[in-house]
């Protein structure tokens, strides 16, 4: 659903990924809180929401070029330096591929999520680049660890898509605390 305020291949926003992603996420909270008939109920409603988006996804996923960013072999500062670039030229499939080589040679994903941190609080994701940042680390610290590094995959991708779209009141804000 391109639109002037949502270019092709956005995915920040209310977009399918990110949409399905929050949800399951948030009934999956509450699963965790409650009684057991609410436990189950919330799966339930939680399965069912994120199966209701399965009709505006596409069965081929997201390509990005690994091989490129393996073949540079980057350290860390370089690879955090080449996200940065990536994120600001709004190519998703280098950020995805960046974040993937981060994973394989084995780095702490502290600094990824410090460097993505910045760019969900100053882009406008549509009310979800704060919350699908918290999704995501929510996600990262309860998933098994042959999956985890998928969610941060796809921040990468979602910071990347939101740049260039500066969050309401930003600008506002970094005026009263400079003052």
């Amino acid at each position: 659903m391109a639109s002037e305020e949502k270019p092709t291949d956005s995915v920040h926003g209310a977009s399918v990924g990110v949409h399905a992603s929050d949800a399951a996420n948030s009934w999956r909270n509450i699963a965790r809180v409650t009684n057991h008939r609410n436990l189950v109920c919330s799966l339930i409603v939680g399965a069912w929401h994120t199966a209701g988006q399965t009709g505006y996804i596409s069965d081929i996923p997201f390509p990005f070029d690994l091989d490129a960013i393996q073949s540079k072999k980057l350290d860390a500062d370089a690879l955090l330096v080449e996200l940065d670039s990536s994120i600001q030229s709004k190519d998703q499939a280098k950020a995805m591929a960046v974040v993937k080589s981060w994973e394989i040679t084995g780095n702490p994903p502290k600094p990824i999520f410090d460097c993505l941190r910045r760019y969900a609080v100053s882009e406008d994701g549509a009310l979800h680049a704060e919350k699908y940042f918290r999704t995501v680390t929510e996600e990262f610290a309860t998933t098994r660890a042959e999956f985890r590094w998928r969610h941060l995959i796809g921040l990468a991708r979602v910071s990347a898509s939101e740049y260039g779209w500066p969050a309401p009141g930003r600008d506002q804000a970094r005026d009263l605390l400079r003052t």
